[in-house]
């Protein structure tokens, strides 16, 4: 049967996802040809979307076809391999076309006993996350929607577990009257953190903030006396420097005061997943939760976080939901009983569909590669006299170009230019750009195409000073 034979054959459903899957596809393909960032042209023509809602129904084929008419092209190339505004990577192949047959699947993950086969994805998922991060084997798991809802995870099931032993029980009675929690954070704690603080109603200003190094690491040696139920934020890889805090010598310091220690590694967790980054993180294995990002250096689409907590027990007393109308007997392990969501999609089939494409080697390649990128840029930016600002230990970039203005038309220079996106942030007082590499699309030719711009648009931007 020819193709044109086989379009008449197609019922309108299916032509539809044909189309949307070849419009997709050709999406990917183009965007090592396309500037970076979208143009204002392109920005501009959004404004045919600010239209009052049609009376009649609209064919789903022009529907499709306007989205991507309109918005492809306004989209930033984030699935590209040029793309190092934030730490972010694109979506792995194997991830993007589990994706899409798990979206048609259309399951509600929050009960094994419904939808068994996505449950039983998830489960196998989370052993192998549990085995490649070194984390200890009794760990359980919970597939949330990023960094901050899996800080509020964990964070939930820490709060719970040390207002439990002073005999508080915070989710029947609440925080009202309850023994105060010491909460004690870096001074680089990620904002995230403390915006599940607060959600926690634990207070994003009452923490203890800690003092930290030239790298944004907690200093060893600066906890303070902890009284009573306390809880210790650290930090696995600096937002700004990739830099980890000292777990083996913080955490038994928190422990022996009686303090959960909760580690935030949104990005830099995946280091212990690479036999050569691993002992950037030596100790994280002792802390009592963790948070990190699928969608950040493991490369799946968003939206995609993971929270893990070490006590058996301890996430699902924190978050488990029952009702008469919830089939749950004989279940032995419910998602919905992990996570604060009861609805929610599959997000664990990308995850599962990540690791068993790059397997254990795949894995530690894919990160080594991108922390042996970001040396590259320093190096390459080091040598036509920039100042590079961190110590490159990650896959984070931290560079000026002179003054805090020269810096900031650099970096509106390289946006503009379109060959690559970096951002801009204020490290230590020093106004830097940021380079962030965590695609797997990245290539060294990428990186020394980038490279060439930024230096084009430095010289220029000094030359104009």
């Amino acid at each position: 049967m020819n193709a044109a034979l086989q379009d008449l054959a197609m019922t309108p459903t299916r032509a539809l996802l044909v189309d949307a899957a070849r419009r997709g596809a050709d999406y990917l393909a183009g965007l090592d040809r396309r500037a970076v960032q979208p143009s204002a042209a392109a920005v501009a023509r959004l404004a045919r979307l600010d239209r009052p809602l049609p009376a009649d129904p609209v064919d789903p084929q022009a529907v499709l076809a306007e989205l991507d008419e309109l918005v492809s092209p306004a989209t930033m190339a984030m699935a590209g391999p040029r793309f190092f505004g934030f730490v972010i990577g694109g979506a792995l192949p194997a991830t993007v076309a589990a994706n899409w047959l798990a979206t048609a699947w259309d399951q509600n993950a929050a009960l094994a006993g419904v939808t068994p086969g996505v449950a039983r994805i998830e489960a196998a998922a989370l052993r192998w996350l549990v085995e490649i991060l070194g984390l200890p084997p009794q760990v359980q798991g919970a597939f949330v929607t990023g960094a901050t809802m899996a800080n509020f995870t964990a964070l939930a099931a820490a709060r719970h577990a040390v207002l439990a032993r002073a005999g508080w029980n915070v989710d029947a009675d609440g925080l009202h009257g309850a023994p105060p929690v010491t909460v004690l954070v870096g001074e680089e704690v990620h904002p995230t953190v403390l915006k599940a603080l607060g959600l926690l109603g634990l207070g994003r200003r009452r923490v203890v903030r800690l003092p930290v190094d030239a790298q944004g690491r907690v200093r060893t040696g600066s906890l303070p006396h902890i009284d009573g139920p306390a809880v210790v934020c650290l930090q696995a890889g600096n937002i700004n420097t990739g830099a980890f805090d000292p777990f083996a010598e913080l955490i038994p310091a928190a422990h022996d005061a009686g303090a959960w220690v909760h580690v935030d590694g949104a990005f830099g967790l995946w280091a212990c997943a690479s036999r050569e980054l691993a002992p950037l993180a030596r100790g994280v294995e002792l802390a009592d939760s963790w948070a990190t990002d699928a969608h950040k250096w493991l490369n799946v689409p968003y939206d995609s976080g993971l929270a893990f907590v070490r006590a058996h027990g301890a996430l699902p007393a924190a978050m488990a939901i029952s009702a008469e109308y919830l089939p749950t007997t004989g279940v032995e392990r419910s998602p919905s009983d992990f996570t604060p969501e009861l609805s929610r999609r599959a997000r664990g089939v990308e995850v599962w569909a990540a690791l068993r494409s790059l397997g254990r080697r795949g894995l530690g390649d894919m990160f080594e590669r991108s922390c042996q990128q970001a040396r590259r840029f320093a190096s390459g930016l080091a040598r036509a006299g920039h100042e590079i600002l961190n110590d490159v230990v990650l896959n984070q970039v931290l560079v000026s170009f002179g003054t805090p203005e020269d810096t900031r038309r650099v970096i509106a220079g390289v946006q503009e230019d379109g060959t690559c996106w970096c951002g801009g942030t204020v490290w230590h007082g020093r106004t830097a750009m940021r380079i962030s590499v965590c695609s797997w699309a990245t290539t060294d030719a990428d990186v020394e195409r980038s490279l060439e711009a930024m230096l084009c648009v430095a010289r220029r931007v000094r030359g104009s000073g």
